[in-house]
């Protein structure tokens, strides 16, 4: 793979009640155990980070698919769902929700648009086959 670019953060304190920080400092933040793990929920936490990064990365994709479709998709969003829970062997696991709004498209051409994206974003190309990922097309 020809890498393009690279993004290196470090992790310090007691991981998910810790804190994190890229190297050129553009995320700087507190973390915390959710309320729902028996953590104060003062921070933010490793699922939030996860749900925004596959969400704009998602939402860059299906912008690509349109242009090269030559769809217009003005006042689009993607709405990104992380859900962690156990799993059978002892340890963790996630699961991600998208919704996908395109104003302007039919249902169909919609749902078209998003399976596509999902076939070439880079967070979906990671996940796929580890843990389950629905795309839903919504109004809004």
């Amino acid at each position: 793979m020809d890498v393009v670019y690279t993004a290196e953060a470090l992790s310090t304190g007691s991981g998910r009640d810790g804190h994190v920080r890229t190297t050129d400092g553009r995320v700087d933040l507190d973390l915390a155990i959710p309320k729902e793990m028996g953590g104060s929920g003062d921070g933010a936490n490793p699922e939030q980070l996860f749900a925004a990064g596959y969400a704009a990365c998602f939402h860059s994709a299906l912008q690509a698919v349109a242009r090269s479709r030559k769809l217009t998709v003005a006042d689009s969003s993607v709405g990104g769902r992380v859900g962690i829970g156990p799993n059978d062997q002892g340890g963790f696991q996630l699961e991600v929700l998208l919704e996908v709004a395109l104003p302007g498209l039919s249902r169909d051409d919609a749902q078209e648009l998003a399976d596509a994206a999902h076939q070439v974003c880079p967070y979906s190309n990671a996940t796929r086959g580890n843990i389950d990922v629905t795309i839903n097309v919504v109004d809004e």
